[in-house]
């Protein structure tokens, strides 16, 4: 049995997906983070360092780019949902 994640990777032939990622230079230089909708573009070694604001569906989440990340893609570091707590109620 293959473990998941070498049956859900990308095909190595297509090479990990990449959007045009405007401004990356001044980025580096200046420092200033980058806000981008995409989600599913691959955490390349040239971003560590970088600081994106990636998009959640509601705000802009600030996330830093360390050497772990490269590899995983930019949304599974901005959570979408809210952590769900049960809280005391009232006359408790």
């Amino acid at each position: 049995m293959q473990s998941t994640i070498v049956t859900l990777a990308r095909s190595a032939w297509k090479g990990p997906f990449i959007v045009q990622i405007p401004g990356l230079k001044q980025a580096h230089a200046s420092g200033t983070p980058i806000k981008t909708y995409a989600r599913a573009c691959t955490v390349l070694p040239t971003f560590v360092g970088l600081k994106f604001m990636v998009h959640n569906g509601r705000d802009f989440v600030p996330v830093k780019i360390t050497e772990e990340m490269i590899g995983h893609k930019l949304g599974e570091f901005s959570p979408t949902r809210k952590r769900f707590t049960f809280r005391k109620t009232k006359n408790k």
